[in-house]
Parts: structure tokens; sequence; C-alpha cells
């Protein structure tokens, strides 16, 4: 008797061991959707709803989120206490960034946008329509809120970008509206950034639009790329400028540097494996970068930068061989939608960069965000 009150307590065990304490609905098999290129980003549909995992992208092997997605027209199945549920598809939405706020014009979503923050800063048309209608409220700074004016609108969301040890949210994780993290910007690729709208097209319940959006984007850029690889090495170049005395140059790891990489392009620090910007001195731009053969730059400005005004800005410019050959290239991302397009349009960005490192390529279209400095 002892021997077989032992079996069975050590049958009891193990079985208690196997399952790990998970809940049946943890087991369940559903259907994973496959990403191409996010490194972020799992989710699984299962029988009325779909989980969204999004890792850690400061902590790897951590998660920064997971998301239930439950249709409105579904009861809310038990035991979801392990994430936060999200009603969908979103139709209300507070949106705190502009380049969301692009993407969801794109696909036609605008008039789900109830709510922005930092709206001086949303280059949306629009948007800023909307805005002077009264149609969308502005909430004040991203950072601090007016959790009021949130809660007037009835969101079904909230749509922010999460930063390493911001501490939080604030009040506005207080008020009970699920807040979507946007992490793309720390994916490890253009095509990886890109590919998150497939996610947002899951939210709002436009899913094959944002598929078939996001296949367009991946074609053009891997034709871009291959013309680049067919092309050979292009053009010498160098990124940016001084700033505050510290010249923030592109890490070889960071989605331009990647770009630069994909455009075929001859860069200093392509060896470098950093994913955020490198702060360099002057001295060091000069000594590896110096004798490149161009020069891209951005830039916020109501006019186009001239070749004088660079000068006044910092005089060791006039060492820099495409300073002294003319062939600096200017982005004003305050005259065009440099930074609403080209997190989820890398193919546009990759377009103007193959124009400008291999000139002899013909039949590609205009510069969209560059154009050469011209004049004094």
């Amino acid at each position: 008797m002892k021997k077989l009150n032992y079996i069975l307590f050590l049958f009891a065990f193990v079985s208690l061991i196997s399952c790990g304490g998970h809940s049946p609905r943890q087991q369940e098999v559903g259907d994973t959707l496959a990403f191409r290129y996010s490194s972020l980003l799992s989710i699984v549909e299962h029988e009325g709803y779909t989980v969204v995992e999004i890792s850690n992208p400061w902590k790897p092997g951590k998660l920064l989120h997971r998301y239930y997605l439950v249709p409105k027209d579904n009861p809310q199945p038990p035991d979801l206490s392990d994430g936060t549920i999200v009603r969908t598809p979103i139709e209300r939405a507070a949106v705190f960034t502009t380049v969301h706020c692009a993407l969801l014009t794109e696909l036609e979503l605008g008039s789900h946008i109830v709510a922005v923050a930092d709206a001086k800063y949303i280059k949306v048309p629009y948007i800023q329509e909307q805005l002077k209608a009264g149609r969308i409220v502005d909430c004040g700074n991203g950072l601090n809120p007016v959790v009021e004016k949130i809660m007037e609108m009835k969101p079904d969301a909230i749509l922010l970008s999460p930063f390493e040890n911001s501490g939080g949210y604030g009040k506005t994780e207080e008020i009970g509206i699920p807040l979507i993290e946007c992490a793309e910007y720390m994916e490890s690729s253009p095509l990886a950034r890109a590919e998150w709208m497939r996610f947002y097209g899951l939210l709002f319940g436009v899913k094959d639009k944002a598929d078939d959006l996001f296949h367009q984007v991946d074609s053009s850029y891997t034709s871009l790329k291959q013309q680049a690889e067919k092309a050979g090495k292009g053009c010498s170049v160098i990124m940016d400028k001084v700033v505050a005395s510290v010249w923030y140059m592109p890490g070889g790891h960071s989605t331009i540097g990647q770009m630069l990489q994909d455009a075929g392009a001859r860069y200093p620090w392509a060896d470098n494996d950093q994913s955020g910007s490198l702060s360099l001195p002057f001295e060091t731009v000069l000594e590896r970068g110096g004798e490149a053969d161009v020069w891209m730059l951005r830039y916020s400005s109501d006019h186009d930068l001239t070749y004088d005004e660079l000068l006044a800005d910092y005089h060791g410019y006039s060492q820099l061989k495409a300073f002294r050959n003319r062939e600096v290239y200017g982005c004003n991302v305050e005259l065009s939608s440099f930074y609403e397009d080209t997190p989820f349009h890398p193919e546009r960005l990759l377009n103007d960069f193959l124009q400008i490192l291999h000139p002899h390529i013909i039949g590609l279209p205009p510069l969209r965000y560059y154009k050469k400095v011209e004049g004094r």
C-alpha cells in the first residue's frame, strides 16, 4: 500500500511540474502569423482572440508587453489577466506620434484619430485640418498629456512610443485605456520596422490592406537593393552634421547605417556595431571621413540651406572634400515629410540614396527628401 501511495504521489507531482502552473488557455495551440523581418513581434491567432507579444528591445529575453486582441462582438475569454485586453477593431484612437498619424491616414483610418499629442509637430495635412475643425483634440505634451482631454474623447486605445528607463507613463497609465507601445523604431532593419504596419492593421481591422501595403514596400525596397548590388560600390559618404560641438554620425547597425549598406555606399563607419548615433568630435570625422565623395545632412529651416550658412554654422566644414567639391545634399525636415514617411516607407529614402551614391543609375524616380545644396 505504501508503495502504491508513493507511486500515486510521484505521478501527481510529475503532472504538476509538467503543467508548470499554466492554465489550459496558455497551452492552446494557435496559428502563428509569420513575420519576415521583425524580431520584436510575435502574433498568434486563437479561437476568439489574438495574442500579440512585443519583446523588450532593451532587455533581451524579456517581454515589453503582451496584448490580447478580442473582437468587440466576441465575449471576452476567461483568464486574460497577464496582459492588456484590446477590443478590436479600434475605432477611436489617441495617437501621440506624427509617424503613426501618417501611417493611419495612408491606410484610410484618419477618421479614427480623435486625439493627438504635440500637435504642432504633426505635419500631416489631414490631422491639421481636423484639429482646426475641432474634430481632433490636442492633448498637450506627449510626455505629460492632459489626461482629462484624452478621457473626454473616449479612445479605444492610445498609441505612443516607449523609451528606455522612461519611468512609465504617469497618469496616462491610470485612466484604464489600453496603451499600445509602438516600439518599431528599435527594430534591427528598415524593413523590420516597416513590417509593424501589419500589427497596426490587425488593431484597426484592416489586416489585408496593411499586408498589401507592406508587400509593396518590401518588393520596392528589395528591387532597389538589387539594383545597388548590380551597380557595385557607390560613392563614399558621411552623414548629418555638428550639433552643439558634437557630430552625431549614424552607427553602422542603425537604420540609416544599414540603408547606406543596402545602397552600396562606402561608409567610413560601416563596420561599427552600434544601432544608435555615434557622438564624435569634428576631428574624428575629418580624419576618417574628410575625403568622402558625398556629404548628406538633415536640417530644419524655413528655406533651403546654403554653403555660406554651413560655414557660418561651423567653419571646419570647409576642410571636407565634399564641401570643397560642392557635393553636399540637404534634407530639410521642416519642409519635407522625411520623419512622417521613411519609417514605414524606407524604399523612398533608399531611392534617394541610390540616386546620390550611384549617379550613373538611370530610370529612378526623382529625389524626394534630399536636394543638392546650391549657391553660396
